[in-house]
């Protein structure tokens, strides 16, 4: 079996026995030829989205030893990865950003 073969069965085993898990998305990168992508940094292939509840349904899946058995697949799996923790708004917030960035005047 591949390392990529054991890191799908942690991964499937991670989001069957951890509770907290809502939802999981997985998407491939496309690209076609819009002109933000010539930007962009060629720095990932596919984008994985875990939903939970609230943060404390976070904490719960990163204690889960479900999850530490991916996480060392994930390490020899991959050459490389990013890994962030984001908390869903609305988008308003991006609204108060926006106005909290700018200077007097603005």
């Amino acid at each position: 079996m591949s390392d990529r073969d054991v890191l799908i069965g942690a991964f499937e085993r991670a989001i069957r026995e951890i509770p907290s898990v809502r939802n999981v998305r997985v998407a491939r990168r496309v690209v076609h030829g819009a002109t933000y992508e010539a930007r962009m940094p060629d720095a990932a292939d596919y984008l994985v989205i875990i939903d939970f509840e609230d943060l404390e349904g976070l904490e719960t899946y990163l204690r889960h030893p479900a999850h530490e058995e991916l996480g060392a697949r994930f390490n020899d799996s991959l050459a490389g990865a990013l890994v962030y923790d984001f908390e869903g708004v609305a988008l308003e917030e991006l609204r108060r950003l926006s106005s909290s960035t700018r200077g007097p005047g603005s």
